[in-house]
Formats: structure tokens, sequence, C-alpha cells
């Protein structure tokens, strides 16, 4: 078969350098293999060589790389030196690559043969090695058990003689359990509030679980400040990198903190927990460890790989102890009681029979007492005989009965022997009853006792007096004084003449009437006299005298009276004033009060003039005439006097005219508006018509206004009018006093005093350099760290001994500095946390301010987290710059 395909031409190439295959020697060595096949093929192609290659020239075409390769891994493996150190090389990349369960099983046998040659060659080494380990916690077990046996002591020494002692060693007795097992499970009352799971090296709060009814704070900020506080300690103390915080107390509340290799475990225990709890605590912590432990290493602020961490700290919060509510123990309390009846039942007995008599005789001895202080009652004996009481002495008949005044004593009555002679007691209360017996005084006599003697007041016939003064006579031989001088005398002639000249002498104070003569005659009653018609009616005031009308003969003739009532009453039905009008008495004197118009007036005048002759004055000054012209003209008047009363406005010309008012003058813009004021004076604003020119007033309030405005004066320096002249007082910059006394160059040839020779100059040159120094001030801290370093200490003297200053310099100066702290972190973890770390160093550097003696309410505190950096991250020294703490001062 022949073809006809056209014969090729392969270029000429020389092979490369390079690792890439000849292109040009494959083609030829494909075209050799064609012809060796199809030997047709062999006439087709001019100008290629028909020399028969060898098939190893194409395997070195296609392979010898490979073929290099396995040459020389051959001859490294060969060699094992250098087989070595290639491995070596490799090895670290290899086993962190490789998966830790079978690198694990891999290595462990090798590694277990290793340690057990050297520790038999070399056992210090690993007791080297273990030492700082164990023995802080084998010291930590031991202070612990120490504890506890000490808490165990003074727990049992302390109830041990008490009643709960008693029912807990009956109940260990009971229970088989030792005494001491006893008095801590009923005496140590404790709950667990909060679990807190804290990074160990970055002080980031991993987890956190409250107990139910239980509050708190931001658990974040709790973390943040735990962890300043024990750097705070760590530092300041130079404690070792190992320990930390192990137990605070505040109140009810204990803080135990357990340390891992991790993170460390706080608990917030309420009340008083046994010391064996830190194992149950401690135990939790190796849990976590041991299930979360790579995570807990890496733990950079996400806690997302943590979650199984809350159900092992909820185990935490679970442990609580509370108090028993066992009930009463009736039956030991019963025991007991019968036991005590049993010892005291003995002594009571005794008690009782020697104490029963004694019982008897002071009762007896209150009886006899009671009995002598009674009125009308003398004991002259008395004694106690057999168990039976015997009492004599004397007895008035009015005084009260010794055998009622047995009741409420106790005593019996059958054992009380009582012998009484009658007699008449001379003490007042005696008398006065006897005396009220036989005198039988009337309804209108009282008797009664005044300072030991018997007095009578009232009115009695004069038979009933004779008696009386009888019975007094007999009373003075050694009785009490019987006064009856105060019984008047009420014999019916003698009563009627009263009554009459009461009733004459009210009839003379009555105005309108005069009394010129009155008698008695035959038991008649005259009387006569002159009566205003409009005073009282005699008659009427015979009501109420018991003097009877029918026996009154009364004579009056009428006339006007002058007293000003009289006068008032005729001038108010004559007159008829309006209802704006008011008459009224003063001093004797009718005086006429109000607005009436001018026809009234006229009357008023006229009888004002009439009562000029002899009666009293009428004064009608006060009546105001209100016609509507003379009103309007009040009105405009008091406008007018309302704005010349004004400073700043002066009223040059004033006019009335056809039922308008014009007005002009001066007016200074800073014055009351002439318009406004004419609110309230009733007078029609569209009735004015007023032409007023601006000048600037010289008055000292309007002067202060502008000067306040032009010159704008600091808040250190205040001006006031003292005596018509203006005084500066203060402290100002040179250039504001410069400013100031121009102003008072210029107000004097006015006129007007500007006093700024109180005037003082503020230099603010210090305060703003010292200002710029407390600002350029930042307190750094170490990654993770809330609390600076020790090398931080010298900065942190002198920015307090700096703000201290300040605020000082700033008091002088009549202002009030305020300083904020702001705490910065990088962008390390969670922005979160991030925020709390912040805000926590700037709490610490306000505390450690404080220390230094800054004054707590000039220091204002701020987190700022990652969001105001003083330098990129991204710099060199980017992280450890910008976590810190800046000042930033403020003036009020």
């Amino acid at each position: 078969m022949t073809s006809t395909v056209d014969p090729i031409s392969l270029p000429q190439r020389t092979a490369s350098n390079d690792t890439e295959i000849d292109r040009e020697a494959l083609a030829r060595l494909l075209i050799e293999i064609a012809r060796n096949v199809d030997p047709d093929y062999r006439a087709r192609f001019d100008g290629v060589p028909t020399a028969d290659p060898r098939m190893e020239t194409l395997r070195q075409l296609l392979v010898s790389r490979e073929i290099s390769e396995l040459s020389r891994v051959t001859h490294l493996l060969d060699e094992p030196e250098q087989l070595a150190a290639a491995v070596g090389d490799i090895l670290p990349s290899a086993a962190a690559r490789a998966p830790h369960a079978q690198l694990g099983e891999a290595l462990a046998p090798a590694v277990e043969r290793a340690v057990q040659r050297s520790i038999q060659k070399s056992p210090r080494t690993l007791t080297d090695i273990l030492y700082p380990v164990f023995l802080p916690a084998i010291r930590k077990s031991i202070g612990e058990k120490i504890d506890q046996t000490f808490q165990s002591l003074n727990e049992t020494l302390r109830h041990i003689f008490t009643w709960h002692g008693l029912k807990w060693r009956f109940e260990a007795w009971r229970t088989g359990a030792s005494f001491s097992e006893v008095v801590l499970k009923h005496s140590l009352v404790y709950r667990i509030e909060h679990a807190f799971l804290i990074h160990r090296n970055s002080g980031l709060l991993i987890a956190h679980v409250t107990a139910d009814n239980a509050t708190s704070e931001d658990p974040q900020l709790i973390s943040s400040m735990l962890s300043a506080i024990q750097d705070f300690v760590k530092d300041s103390f130079n404690e070792k990198e190992q320990s930390g915080l192990d137990t605070i107390r505040f109140g009810d509340l204990r803080l135990w903190s357990e340390v891992g290799p991790f993170a460390t475990l706080v608990s917030v225990i309420r009340g008083n927990p046994p010391e064996e709890l830190h194992e149950i605590v401690r135990d939790v912590l190796l849990r976590i460890h041991e299930e979360s432990s790579q995570a807990l290493e890496q733990f950079d602020g996400d806690g997302s790989q943590l979650a199984s961490v809350e159900a092992q700290l909820q185990t935490c919060v679970e442990l609580k102890q509370e108090e028993s509510n066992e009930g009463f123990p009736w039956l030991v309390a019963a025991v007991a009681l019968l036991l005590l009846s049993l010892a005291g039942g003995w002594y009571f007995l005794s008690w009782q029979s020697a104490q029963r008599w004694q019982a008897y005789v002071s009762r007896w001895q209150a009886y006899v007492s009671r009995l002598e202080a009674q009125p009308g009652i003398i004991v002259a004996e008395q004694q106690v005989r057999d168990g039976q009481f015997y009492i004599a002495g004397l007895r008035d008949p009015l005084a009260a009965d010794p055998q009622s005044l047995l009741s409420g004593t106790q005593v019996d009555p059958a054992q009380v022997h009582s012998q009484w002679q009658f007699y008449q007691s001379l003490e007042p209360e005696f008398v006065l009853k006897r005396l009220t017996a036989s005198l039988a005084p009337p309804d209108s006599v009282r008797l009664s006792i005044d300072n030991d003697r018997i007095v009578a007041e009232g009115e009695a016939p004069d038979t009933w007096i004779d008696r009386a003064r009888a019975a007094a006579q007999q009373l003075s031989a050694g009785g009490p004084v019987f006064d009856i001088s105060r019984v008047r005398d009420v014999s019916p002639e003698v009563l009627e003449a009263e009554r009459w000249q009461a009733y004459v002498s009210r009839l003379g104070t009555q105005p309108g009437i005069i009394v010129a003569e009155q008698k008695i005659r035959d038991g008649q009653f005259y009387i006569s006299g002159l009566r205003d018609p409009l005073g009282a009616d005699p008659q009427s005031l015979l009501s109420g005298t018991q003097v009877d009308p029918a026996r009154v003969h009364s004579q009056w003739q009428s006339y006007q009276s002058l007293e000003p009532e009289f006068v008032l009453k005729r001038l108010t039905a004559s007159l008829y004033p309006p209802d704006t009008v008011r008459l009224s008495i003063v001093n004797d004197r009718i005086v006429a009060e109000g607005e009436a118009p001018d026809t009234w007036i006229d009357r008023a005048r006229a009888a004002a003039r009439q009562l000029s002759a002899g009666g009293p004055e009428f004064d009608i000054s006060k009546v105001r005439d209100v016609s509507p012209e003379a009103r309007a003209a009040e009105h405009w008047q008091y406008y007018v006097s309302r704005l010349e009363a004004q400073p700043g406005i002066i009223v040059a010309q004033q006019t009335a005219r056809g039922g308008h008012f014009y007005i002009s003058g001066l007016r200074d813009p800073l014055a009351a508006d002439p318009q406004a004021l004419l609110s309230g004076t009733e007078v029609d604003p569209a009735r004015v018509h007023s032409q007023w020119q601006f000048y600037q007033s010289l008055d000292p309030k309007f002067v202060v206004k502008r000067l306040t405005a032009s010159l704008t004066p600091p808040k250190s320096v205040r001006l006031s009018i003292i005596q018509g002249r203006i005084v500066v007082v203060g402290e100002a910059p040179a250039t504001w006093i410069n400013r100031a006394q121009a102003a008072a160059e210029q107000l004097s040839a006015d006129g007007v005093v500007l006093d700024v020779s109180q005037l003082r100059e503020l230099d603010l040159a210090e305060l703003n350099h010292l200002r710029e120094a407390i600002q350029t001030t930042d307190i750094f801290f170490s990654s993770g760290k809330v609390v600076p370093g020790p090398e931080q200490t010298p900065v942190l003297d002198r920015l307090a001994d700096q703000i201290k200053e300040f605020a000082q310099n700033a008091r002088k100066s009549g202002v009030t500095a305020r300083f904020m702290l702001t705490g910065h972190s990088d962008t390390t973890g969670r922005e979160t946390a991030n925020a709390s770390i912040s805000a926590a160093r700037a709490e610490t550097v306000r505390a450690l301010l404080n220390k230094r003696g800054v004054a707590p309410e000039l220091l204002l505190v701020r987190g700022a987290g990652t969001f105001e950096p003083a330098v990129p991250e991204n710099s060199q020294t980017g992280s450890s710059t910008n976590r810190r703490v800046s000042v930033t001062v403020n003036l009020d």
C-alpha cells in the first residue's frame, strides 16, 4: 500500500540544557520506530537518518530525571551519615503533622525505655525536674488538711457544750459517725453562687455559670478585675509565676481560686464552706483539662470549642449545704423538763411553805397601811396571833367601811377581828358633809374646800345666811374655818333693784340714747331722756333683764344724734352712694373711698358742708372722678409716670389732644419697649402716637451690658455695680486687661467710672506647659495584663505629682480641672474582651493614682478597646504601644 503523504523535513535544533524534553530528538525517535514497524514509511522522509537508535535513548528522554533521583536516593541510603542528616531535617515537621494518637502509640515504647534508663542512671535529675511542680501542690494540700483539721476542731469546741451539741452527739451515737463530722454537717452552711473559668495567661473569661437566684455584674469585667488583682499582688510582692491568689473573703462571700495548667477556676461561695470543698472544685478543674486540654491551650477568646465546659461548671454551682429544718426534739425536751421538774420540786415545796406565811403577813401590813391612810380612821392597836389578825381604833361614821377595804388585799375576812369606836372627825371633808346635811344650802350656793377652809359662794335668802353664820360660830371652837362672806343676799327687793340698775346701765351705753332721770317709787320704775330714732328701742332692751315691763314707765324725746354711726346711716340713706363707693368710720371721721361720677361727688360735697357745723367730718377726697375723659387722662398719666421711671427712657414731651395721646423723647435700645409697657394701663394703643430717638444711656446697668457684649470677659472676671461705679474684679489675660483699660478711658470722658484696678493678670503659660506634659504621658502594659509593670512606677509617680500640681494651679486660676483616663488594648483576642481589658486598665491606673494622693473626683475613666490606636497595629511597635492608658485634661 502506497501512501500519498508528502515528505516532511524536520528542523535542525540543538537540545536544550533545561529540564524539558528534547522535542526534536523525541520526534526523530518516533519516526524511526514507525520505520521499523512499517518499512514503507522509510522512503517517505527525506533527510532523516536511517541509523537504528537504541531504545535506551528513548528511555533516557522520557525518565531521565527519575533515573537521576533514584540514583541519588540509592546513594543516600548507602551512606548512614547522610541518611541521618536528611531524616533529622524533616523529622520535626513530620512529627508535627502526624496524628497525635498514632504518633503517641509509635513513640510510647521507645520513650518509656529511655526514661526508665535515665531514671536508673540518674534519679536526681527526675527529682530536680518534678520538685518545682509537686512541692507547691504538696504544700497546698498539707495546708488545706491543716485548715480542715482546725476548722473541725473549732466548730467542735464551739458547739460541744450547747444544746445543739447535745443533740448532735446523740445523732453521732445513733448514726455511728464521728461527732466532728456531725458538727460540720450542721454548722457549715454554704452555697456556690458563681463559677468563673479564666484563661491563665491572657486573663480572658472562658466560661461563667450562675446559680439560681444569684446576681452579679458583667462576668467579663469581673474576670478582668480578678486577673488585675492577681497580677497587681504578684507584681507588688515579687511572687513566683506559679503562685496565685488562693482565697478572698468579703463579708459573707468567699472567692476560692484553683489554678490549672491552662485555666483558673474561681468559685464565689456564700456562707461557711468546709475545707474539703477544695478537692471537689479541684476535681472539676482536672476533668475540664482532661477533656479540653488542647482547646484551653489554644484559647484566644473564641469559646465555641469549649461548649462542654459549662456543663462541668454547672456541677460546681449545684454544690451547697442548707440549714437543717429538722423538727424540734420534743422527746429530748420532755425528758429534760421532767428532770428539771424533779430537781426543783422539793425546793419549790419548801420555799412555798416558807413564803406562804410571809405573804399573809405582808398582805395584812398592806391592809393596815391602807386603813391608816384613810381619813376619819385612827388605828390604835393591831397584832397577829395564832394565824388570826386583830385590830382596834376610832372611826368616823362618814369614813370608809374597814370591812369593805379588805377587798383586793387577799386577806381572809374570817381571820380578821376588828373593834372600832365612833367619833366625829374635824377633817374638812367630813365637816363639809355635815354642814351640807344640816344647812341644806339652796342650788344657788356652792360649798367647797379651799386650803383647809370651807367656803360658801353664791346667792341665798337672808334666813339661810343667818343659819350659816350660827354654824360658822360653832365650828370656830376647834374645827376648820367656815367662810360665808362670798354669799350674796338675794331677797326680792334687793334683786329687783340690782336688775333695774343693770337695765339703766345698759341703756346708758347705747348710742343715740341719753338717760336724763331714773328712779324707783312704790315698786314702780320711772325713766326719761332723749332718744335718736335710729337708736335701739328701750322697750326691747328689757328682754333678758328680768324686770317686769308692766312696772316700767318711760318718757323719751326724739333728737338727731351726731355720733358717727348715726350720721353714717343718714348719709347712706340720703346720698345713696353707688356700688363703687364705700362709706366707713375712721377715727370718728366719715370717709368715702372709691370711684363715682362727678354729679354724685357734687352732692357729697354739699352734704359735707352741712355736717361741718357741728357733726363729724365727712371726707370725700378719696373718691375719684370716673367720667370717661377723667379716667382716660388718669390712665395716660399713669403710663407717662411709668415711662419716666424706666431707666434708659427720657420723656421730652407728652400731650393729650382730641382723644389721642402724643409722646416723644429719647430711648436706649437696651431699655424696655414703650409699646410693651402699655399692657395693664388700660390705654388704647391705637390712640397713642409716639416718636422716640435712640441714644446710649450712661446708666451703669446699660453700660455693664454693653461692656459684657463688647469685651466678653472670661469666667474668672466679674463685673458689678458698687455705688454707681462699675468695678471689675478677678484674673484675666494681659490682652483682655489692656482692652478693659482702653474701655475705661473712653467711658471716663462720658462721666462713667470703670474701675479696673482690682484686675490681676492671669499667667497660663505654666499651666499650659504642665497640661502638655500630662497629655503626652502614657502608661504601658504587657499583653493580656491589666496592671502596669514595675518599670511604670516612676511614670505613675511623676504623673500623680503633675496632676495634683495642675489641679491646684487651675483652682487658683478660677477653673476646674478633670482628667480622663482612657484605656486602650491591641487587636489580640475578641473585641469584647479587649474592651473589658481596656476599662480594667483605666480603673487600675485610677486606683494607683488615688493611692498616690490624687483626689478620686478629679479622675474619670473609659475603655476605648482597640478603636483609638496610637500607631497602626501592623507597625513594628504597634501592639506594645497600643496597650496603654492615655490622659486627657479638661477644664471647666
